[in-house]
């Protein structure tokens, strides 16, 4: 009888997430410019923005159906790979290096200013995150040696401190590093608490209540490891891979449980389809993840994905303000959910 029952809500799990996938489609809205889009920031089903290589920088305030399109001036070879807006108007992005920069708009785009600069060649940002407009955080790869390189802002990104430990960890281990993929290897969740994900030779959980843990994701290359992570209430979901074998279905996915200052690691029954460079809640349940090889939903929390698309992509998010769900990747190419 277990085991029949058993059976039976495999069965219906399966019927359920090909159900949900028959009903999910992507609407492509823009593709065909020269920029690969990493930078994304959904401020409501209304407006949005993206960043890219190329100095590019594109929003929308009609839902994705038009955009508008600027070079930033001085930086037309830079590669925005994060962006974090607030609204129609403000908003603040980082170049990743030669220099690092992050730069900042209140006018809509049309003009933009430095508010931080890091001219030493081995500097490289990877992600921002904020916990509300005024208080942020920026993550890099190490300048010196393995030392941990990070900036925080309390003034609405005006200006920047730099942090050279992150709670209990100062150093990283050779070969571990934080990947620029998506902008999402790193959540400001409250006032005091900060969780990022590494990767390369090791790939571990990294957050200022807890020990740096290592998870159980493909690593050990240059190109393996955890690439984004996000968090719904005591929950969080990682996701990853081997970016050089993007459709190697192989320890690509982790879902974390924290409970009292303690982890409980566990691994889909179902990963996603190959390597994936951002993942986002929906809700409790219904989670959504992108990688080059294809997009794929899970919902169940995570312990069951099933492919929507073959779709190139390399990020996602939820409006902040809103449902609306949008994806940018290469060639200019943004969708919608």
């Amino acid at each position: 009888m277990y085991l029949k029952n058993k059976i039976f809500s495999i069965f219906v799990l399966t019927l359920s997430l090909t159900d949900i996938a028959a009903q999910s489609s992507i609407k492509i809205l823009e593709q065909g410019r020269k920029t690969s889009i990493r930078g994304l920031s959904v401020v409501s089903n209304e407006i949005i923005w993206v960043s890219g290589s190329n100095g590019s920088v594109g929003k929308s305030v009609d839902g994705g159906n038009s955009w508008q399109w600027i070079t930033v001036a001085g930086y037309e070879k830079s590669d925005f790979r994060d962006i974090e807006a607030f609204d129609e108007n403000t908003a603040l992005m980082m170049g990743i290096t030669q220099p690092a920069v992050i730069l900042k708009t209140t006018d809509g785009g049309t003009s933009w200013r430095k508010v931080f600069e890091d001219t030493a060649k081995a500097a490289f940002f990877d992600a921002m995150s904020f916990y509300n407009p005024k208080e942020g955080f920026v993550i890099g790869d190490p300048v010196s040696g393995t030392n941990f390189y990070g900036l925080r802002t309390s003034n609405n990104g005006e200006s920047w401190e730099k942090i050279k430990q992150f709670y209990q960890l100062d150093t990283l281990q050779n070969g571990e590093a934080f990947f620029a993929s998506s902008g999402s290897n790193i959540k400001y969740i409250d006032k005091d608490k900060i969780v990022a994900v590494t990767g390369g030779t090791y790939s571990r959980l990294i957050a200022s209540f807890i020990k740096p843990t290592q998870i159980p994701i493909i690593q050990g290359l240059a190109s393996t490891g955890a690439n984004s992570i996000d968090i719904y209430k005591n929950k969080a979901a990682i996701v990853g891979g081997d970016f050089e074998r993007d459709t190697l279905r192989m320890a690509n996915c982790v879902l974390i449980h924290f409970s009292r200052k303690k982890l409980r690691i566990q691994s889909p029954q179902t990963s996603p389809h190959g390597y994936r460079s951002c993942v986002i809640y929906l809700d409790e349940n219904n989670l959504i993840t992108c990688g080059t090889s294809g997009v794929d939903i899970s919902s169940n929390g995570g312990m069951n994905w099933q492919l929507i698309s073959n779709e190139s992509f390399n990020v996602v998010q939820k409006a902040k303000r809103g449902n609306a769900v949008f994806f940018a990747g290469t060639n200019g190419k943004i969708g919608r959910l």
